[in-house]
């Protein structure tokens, strides 16, 4: 499996708009899991708000790795047998990461080359929202490009998060909204590295010019891009990997 797509896809079925039962997204997680998805999967996402239905539905099979959303990353953090927390995610009362991965959330337009080197230097990561349940959640191709070429050229990690079902950069045709695309980062954040203008790789809606593009990005470059962009957010599983399975860009490993 191309190294580009391992571990990308973090499950975030319980939220909008897939807002599955936790019941059943924590047993298709598992299943997926055991597949041969599971080299694709990120950990499962789940807010502390709802910690009580996630250790009831993960109670009686394989503990389940979670990166759990949190008030601020001061939380203090429960505990389950059933549950692995690998992560936080959230806003920052005090941007302190400690031993446990975590992942500041900051609106694109608020991200500055400042904001990036403070949590690099606090060993936090970055998170950006790239869509949700309203047109203003997502940000242009400007503002994303900013927000990327800050967090690359400043050498911080940084995971996304909803609108990004989708490989290529693409209008809804029932919402109107303009979805972002998962290869389109991919592209831009190695284009970031090699030290090009990135704008022009979110705004690309040829999804075979930007899938060969992609299938390009050599094996030493691959390193870095995922180095730089972690995971991604999404609500179904299944739609980001038929994208690639339609470029060509893997083979069906179920």
């Amino acid at each position: 499996m191309n190294p580009l797509f391992t571990g990308l896809f973090d499950d975030a079925a319980i939220f909008p708009p897939g807002n599955l039962p936790m019941a059943d997204a924590v047993a298709a997680h598992r299943e997926r899991a055991e597949s041969g998805l599971a080299p694709l999967l990120g950990p499962f996402i789940c807010s502390l708000a709802r910690w009580d239905e996630l250790v009831a539905a993960t109670a009686g099979g394989p503990r389940l790795r979670v990166s759990l959303v949190v008030p601020d990353l001061g939380a203090d953090l429960p505990e389950h047998p059933s549950v692995e927390i690998v992560a936080v995610e959230g806003p920052a009362a005090s941007v302190n990461g400690g031993t446990l991965t975590a992942y500041h959330e900051i609106a694109c337009d608020e991200i500055t080359a400042t904001r990036v080197a403070a949590l690099r230097d606090a060993g936090v990561r970055l998170k950006i929202r790239t869509g949700g349940v309203r047109a203003d959640a997502f940000p242009t191709e400007k503002q994303l490009a900013g927000a990327l070429w800050a967090a690359v050229r400043g050498g911080l990690a940084f995971k996304l998060t909803a609108g990004l079902h989708d490989p290529v950069r693409h209008r809804d045709p029932a919402t109107g909204f303009e979805h972002h695309g998962y290869l389109n980062v991919i592209l831009a954040t190695a284009r970031a590295l090699q030290g090009y203008d990135i704008e022009r790789a979110l705004a690309d809606q040829d999804g075979e010019r930007v899938a060969a593009a992609v299938a390009g990005i050599d094996e030493v470059l691959v390193k870095a891009v995922r180095h730089h962009f972690v995971s991604f957010g999404t609500c179904s599983i299944s739609e980001p990997v038929g994208g690639l399975l339609r470029f060509g860009l893997l083979e069906d490993p179920r």
